[in-house]
């Protein structure tokens, strides 16, 4: 039991570190980017191309990864995202679905088809012994990661000076700019970033999820799920809400078939949203 709890743990960490940009962009921008498992995957590419072509070390493939893919975020937001601002949700989601397409086209012309892994440095790989409980290496570094990453994100959005005035400008862009805040290029850093975390996460699953040209689509699902249960008024409702998401996948395939387990995670989302329309985590409004 004590085993499952802690990879359910470790596959909530994950999920979280994939969908929080979208979070993010959904939450505190109102922009409902589809796309954003775009980015993960272009990270997840980023990470396979240094490591299997030029011998780069994953540790140093995931900085590389982040970049990568908020420098992508940057020009796509800059070029075409902030036309979209305050446009209705429809033309938002039709939009992010057609770039979704794209990008699928794109890497499966470029990449090919076929999954892509990458092998993990020795010291990754592997379980142990604590305590009686089997701890996967891997995982244990998921936790550790992805836990200081949302701790730093949670901090960076409500103790900053960025924090306070990308909440300023959501609330108010007119006001905002009347007070001399650049709201063009609040939005531009936080959608960058957020597109960042998604290439990040992108890099950090390639062990656990696999990839291919169509993992945009595969998990853009889980993305959306983990942010509707979490609910949209902060960081750490998806936070809370990937956890509990992680531990009711691993353990509902655990117990259950295979088949049956997958569809844990949809009836655990169904309850949520039935009981609190506005996600597990919503402020009261």
């Amino acid at each position: 039991m004590a085993t499952i709890l802690f990879d359910g743990v470790a596959y909530g960490m994950l999920m979280f570190i994939l969908a929080c940009g979208l979070a993010v962009t959904l939450g505190l921008m109102n922009f409902v980017n589809l796309a954003h498992g775009a980015f993960a995957m272009a990270g997840g590419y980023v990470t396979v191309t240094l490591m299997d072509r030029w011998g780069v070390p994953f540790l140093a493939c995931l900085p590389a990864a982040f970049v990568a893919s908020a420098a992508l975020g940057l020009v796509l937001e800059r070029t075409l995202y902030r036309h979209l601002y305050g446009r209705d949700h429809l033309e938002q989601v039709l939009f992010s679905i057609g770039l979704v397409f794209i990008a699928v086209a794109t890497t499966d012309y470029f990449m090919g088809s076929s999954q892509r892994n990458i092998t993990l440095p020795s010291w990754l790989q592997g379980r142990r012994e604590i305590l009686g409980v089997s701890v996967g290496l891997y995982r244990s570094f998921l936790i550790v990661v992805c836990g200081a990453l949302a701790l730093g994100l949670q901090l960076g959005l409500t103790r900053t000076r960025f924090g306070s005035r990308l909440r300023a400008a959501v609330d108010d862009a007119r006001v905002a700019r009347g007070l001399g805040i650049p709201v063009g290029l609040v939005f531009a850093a936080t959608f960058a970033v957020g597109s960042g975390l998604a290439g990040l996460g992108g890099a950090l699953g390639v062990e656990l999820l696999g990839l291919d040209p169509y993992f945009p689509m595969k998990f853009l699902i889980y993305f959306l799920i983990v942010v509707a249960v979490g609910g949209t008024s902060g960081i750490m409702g998806p936070f809370l809400a990937a956890l509990l998401l992680g531990i009711a996948d691993v353990a509902g395939k655990y117990y259950l078939s295979s088949a049956l387990g997958g569809f844990v995670i949809y009836l655990v989302l169904i309850v949520v949203l039935v009981l609190r329309p506005h996600g597990l985590f919503a402020r009261a409004r």
